[in-house]
């Protein structure tokens, strides 16, 4: 049996954090799910993932500081934003913050599923 594809989804909407880890459970990942920056850090720090899914804007900062922070002491693990911030500028900041990908959300859920596997198939973890 495979062993399914872990992932860490730090969101500060209930509703979407719900909704997303529902999708993702029902394409066969493990979401282990939470809503600051700071237990995204203790989660990410106490565990192994194989994808960081991360929101723009958290209740304790913003997503951008939550890349960084991880960029810290895990410089592998593909990171993918899926966010509101829809504009170029967003975008542009993800990737230099060290994020592998950036969805905007509202989106669609195969599009989701399709980038996050994609995304931990090239990790070089993965390869």
């Amino acid at each position: 049996m495979r062993q399914k594809h872990r992932i860490l989804y730090i969101e500060d909407h209930e509703d979407t954090r719900e909704l997303i880890t529902l999708v993702l459970h029902q394409n066969d990942f493990e979401v282990i799910s939470d809503r600051t920056i700071e237990s995204g850090i203790r989660l990410a720090k106490q565990d192994q993932f194989d994808l960081y899914l991360l929101d723009s804007w958290l209740p304790d900062g913003s997503g951008l500081d939550l890349c960084k922070k991880i960029r810290e002491f895990d410089a592998h693990t593909p990171i993918l934003f899926y966010s509101a911030a829809a504009y170029q500028d967003d975008k542009r900041l993800a990737i230099e913050c060290g994020a592998q990908g950036y969805l905007t959300k509202p989106g669609h859920n195969s599009e989701l599923c399709e980038t996050v596997t994609s995304l931990i198939n090239s990790s070089p973890k993965n390869l």
